[in-house]
C-alpha cells in the first residue's frame, strides 16, 4: 500500500506558505504590468516534441528530468518542464507575428525528475517573462531590469548578484565551439562522463559542469570574449551601457552559459549564497533562434525565470493572513438573526468568522485563535435593541454599535471605549 504521504520531490503549500507563495507571485504580476507585460497561461502537458525541439535531444532535461508519458489517445504528452517552450509554441500555433512586439509574463508549477535538495523540487513553481520580437539591445536591459525591479520589491535584491555573459552571434559560437572543442578534445579521457558525452554534442555545456575535475580543466579554456564579432562586442556592450545607466550593478562572468545553438548575445542570471547549492533566483537570456527551430517566422526573444519557492524562502516581507470579524450569537434567535448579518457583512467587504457552536467563552477562545481583530456579540438582549456589542481583542475596548451601522463602524477600524 503506498504510503499515505507526498510524493518526493512535492509539497503541500499549506496556507501560511501559500500566502508567501502568492505574495511571490502578485508582486511579480504588478510590476510586469507597469513594464506592459501581459498575462499568458499555457497547458501544463504539451506534446513531448515541443521540448525537445527547444530544450535539445542531448540536454539533461531531455534525457534525464522529463515526465513523459502517453495518454489514452496514444499521445506522447510531457509535463512543461519550462515555460518558453510552451510560450513560442503558442506564438506559432496562434498566429502571433502579427501583434509583435509582444510581452508576457506567466506563473505555474513545473515538473522535472532531480534529485530533491532545499530549492529544488519535482514539481515547482516559475514566474516567466518572455519578449518576442525585439532584436535591439534594449529588449535585453529591460527585461533584466524588470527582474531586478522585482527582486527589490521581494525585499530579495541585496542577497542577489547578477551575472552576465554575451553568448555572441552564431559566427561567434561556431568560432568557439571550434576553439573550446580544440582545447578539451586533449582532456577528454579525465572529464567527467556526462562531460565527455557533451564534447560531440554540446561543448558549451561543459563550461558549466560542477564536477570539480572538469572545473580544473575548464579553468584554463579559451575565452569566448576572445571570439566575439565586432558585432557581437558592439551588442555586449550597449547592453552594459544600459544597465550602467539604470544603476544596476553586475558581474561578467565567461563561464555563464546557455548550451543550444538558438542562445545567442546575453545570458544572465541573478545569484544567490543564501540557499546553499541552489543558487540561481532568476535565468535567462537571449534566444534569437528558438521559434525558426520550432517551425515557426525567424523571430527575436528574450526571457528569463524564477523560482518562486527559492525567493518564497528569502522573502522576509509579505503581508500577514487578514483578520477577521468574530460574529459570535447567543442564543438560538442570535443564530438565525447573526448569519443574515454575516452575510451583510461579507458583501460589504468585510471578513467575517462565524462559529458553528458553544458558548460564549468556547467562541471567544476561537476568535482569539484566529487571531480575530474584533468580536461582535449579538444576543436576545441586543436583538431587542437592535443593537451588537463590539469588542476590540486587541485592547478589550468594548462599545454598543446599531445593527444597521455595523457594516460601516466595522470598515472605519477597531472599536473604541464609549
Amino acid at each position: 500500500m503506498t504510503s499515505l504521504q507526498p510524493v518526493r520531490g512535492t509539497h503541500d503549500l499549506l496556507p501560511e506558505d501559500n500566502r508567501r507563495h502568492r505574495h511571490v507571485v502578485e508582486r511579480a504580476r504588478a510590476i510586469a504590468e507597469r513594464y506592459g507585460y501581459a498575462e499568458i497561461a499555457t497547458p501544463i502537458f504539451e506534446f513531448s516534441e515541443v521540448f525537445r525541439r527547444t530544450l535539445g535531444e542531448t540536454s539533461d532535461v531531455v534525457t534525464k528530468e522529463m515526465y513523459t508519458f502517453v495518454d489514452r489517445g496514444g499521445e506522447e504528452v510531457t509535463l512543461r518542464p519550462e515555460y518558453t517552450a510552451g510560450i513560442a509554441r503558442a506564438f506559432i500555433s496562434g498566429g502571433l507575428k502579427q501583434h509583435l512586439p509582444l510581452k508576457f509574463f506567466g506563473a505555474g508549477p513545473m515538473f522535472r525528475y532531480e534529485r530533491p535538495q532545499k530549492g529544488r523540487l519535482r514539481q515547482f513553481h516559475q514566474i516567466d517573462v518572455e519578449l518576442l520580437g525585439v532584436a535591439e539591445p534594449a529588449a535585453d536591459i529591460e527585461v533584466i531590469a524588470l527582474a531586478a525591479d522585482i527582486l527589490a520589491d521581494l525585499g530579495v535584491l541585496g542577497h542577489a548578484t547578477l551575472e552576465l555573459n554575451s553568448l555572441g552571434d552564431p559566427d561567434s559560437r561556431a568560432a568557439y565551439r571550434d576553439a573550446l572543442v580544440g582545447y578539451l578534445a586533449p582532456h577528454r579521457a579525465r572529464l567527467s562522463a556526462d562531460s565527455q558525452a557533451r564534447l560531440d554534442r554540446n561543448p558549451l555545456r561543459i563550461l558549466d559542469s560542477k564536477d570539480e575535475g572538469d572545473r580544473a580543466i575548464v579553468a584554463q579554456a579559451p575565452d569566448i570574449f576572445d571570439h566575439l564579432t565586432p558585432a557581437a562586442s558592439a551588442f555586449f556592450a550597449a547592453v552594459r551601457a544600459g544597465l550602467d545607466n539604470l544603476g544596476i550593478a553586475y558581474r561578467v562572468n565567461h563561464r555563464l552559459v546557455r548550451g543550444l545553438d538558438y542562445y545567442t548575445h546575453t545570458a544572465f542570471e541573478f545569484t544567490t549564497t543564501a540557499l546553499g547549492a541552489q543558487g540561481a533566483l532568476i535565468a535567462g537570456g537571449r534566444y534569437d533562434g528558438l521559434i525558426e527551430a520550432m517551425g515557426g517566422p525567424a523571430t527575436p526573444g528574450i526571457g528569463w525565470a524564477g523560482g518562486i519557492e527559492r525567493l518564497a524562502l528569502l522573502c522576509q516581507a509579505y503581508p500577514p493572513a487578514p483578520r477577521p470579524l468574530a460574529l459570535i450569537p447567543l442564543g438560538p434567535a442570535a443564530e438565525a438573526a447573526v448569519a443574515q448579518l454575516g452575510q451583510q457583512l461579507r458583501r460589504a467587504g468585510l471578513a467575517v468568522d462565524i462559529g458553528y457552536s458553544g458558548n460564549l467563552s468556547r467562541r471567544m477562545k476561537r476568535a482569539n485563535k484566529i487571531n480575530a481583530r474584533t468580536a461582535v456579540i449579538v444576543g436576545e438582549t441586543e436583538l431587542a435593541r437592535g443593537i451588537a456589542t463590539v469588542r476590540d481583542l486587541d485592547t478589550g475596548a468594548q462599545r454598543e454599535v446599531a445593527l444597521a451601522e455595523l457594516a460601516a463602524a466595522l470598515r472605519t477600524g477597531p472599536a473604541s471605549a464609549p
